[in-house]
């Protein structure tokens, strides 16, 4: 295997990540209206992600930053291309730190229902935008002779990326879900198993559709694989849930996240960027990847960086691993 074939597969693996650990995070921003009856309870489900969202955002950091330095004319073409969209993600995830650390700051109830309210929508957006523009990587875009982007914002709109921002949306609530039914105590925990039954379900019709869409039109036999276990993933998450094995259903919907998005990496392989206008101008593992030698620096770097990450990120969630409810809710905070 090349240097650049790792690389694509380092890349996936840092996507991947970022979905399993960010997509609970968006799912619970967005169920602080979905759930949430009153700020007390609006509080426990931000304290559930308080100590672990922004740790989570860094194997975002690390995706980009592998992406720009592996894979330069890929980064090149994507950021260009998917301007607008990516731009939106950017300043809703700013928005959404801001809100996090400045909402109990002031105790007016306007105040903290705007810094609410703005956690809700950038959580909502972010998670549809993602399935959006990973839709548009699988399927295709406009890229000429010269490996540049030459659609515009419409042609990023199809049905097959719409859909993809569908699953991604519901997939994340669901995981979201899934995750205070895990990290809470009370009458909050059992709406959340109820509610991500509902969602849930929802989730299975949107993404079975969309993953098989997705074999149809670019699928190979390990893509296949990944399909058949993330759906059976997401079936066995659902029967976790209801027999109120928290744990397990967290586990397995963590697994139908990892599978779908592994899904798509498969079905993408060697290219990395596929052209609609033609298929010989479409950008791969080859033609848009860094010289061997960058590519071998990299390695060493990812080889000594990853293990720090990964045990500072695991201590974290050990520490933080207790359950919350409204009763550990300062009065003060109400």
């Amino acid at each position: 295997m090349e240097l650049h074939d790792i690389w694509f597969v380092l890349i996936a693996v840092l996507w991947t990540g970022y979905f399993f650990l960010e997509g609970f995070d968006f799912g619970v921003g967005v169920l602080t209206k979905l759930l949430a009856r009153n700020r007390p309870e609006k509080r426990v489900l931000i304290n559930t992600i308080g100590p672990v969202w922004d740790g989570n955002e860094v194997w975002l950091l690390s995706a980009g930053g592998a992406t720009f330095a592996a894979f330069p004319e890929w980064y090149a073409t994507l950021f260009s291309g998917f301007y607008l969209p990516l731009l939106v993600i950017l300043v809703c995830l700013i928005v959404r730190g801001v809100a996090f650390e400045y909402r109990a700051k002031r105790p007016e109830e306007k105040w903290q229902r705007n810094w609410e309210a703005a956690i809700f929508w950038c959580s909502l957006l972010p998670a549809f935008l993602w399935g959006v523009a990973f839709g548009n990587i699988v399927h295709g875009v406009k890229i000429d002779k010269n490996l540049e982007y030459v659609g515009g914002l419409g042609d990023l709109l199809h049905p097959y990326a719409l859909l993809g921002g569908l699953v991604t949306l519901t997939l994340f609530t669901f995981h979201g879900a899934v995750f205070t039914a895990l990290k809470t105590v009370g009458d909050i925990r059992e709406r959340a198993r109820r509610l991500a039954l509902r969602v849930g379900l929802v989730t299975a019709v949107v993404a079975l559709a969309f993953l098989l869409w997705t074999q149809a039109d670019t699928g190979n036999g390990r893509s296949l694989v990944a399909l058949v276990v993330a759906v059976a993933a997401l079936v066995a998450a659902l029967a976790a849930n209801q027999l109120g094995r928290e744990g397990w259903s967290f586990a397995l919907s963590g697994v139908t996240v990892v599978a779908a998005v592994a899904t798509l990496f498969l079905s993408l392989f060697p290219n990395v960027m596929p052209s609609t206008l033609d298929p010989s101008w479409s950008l791969t593992v080859t033609n848009a990847s860094s010289s061997p030698y960058t590519l071998k620096i990299m390695t060493w770097c990812a080889g000594i960086a990853t293990p720090i990450v990964l045990l500072y990120q695991g201590w974290t969630y050990w520490v933080f691993r207790k359950r919350i409810g409204t009763q550990h809710i300062a009065e003060a905070a109400h």
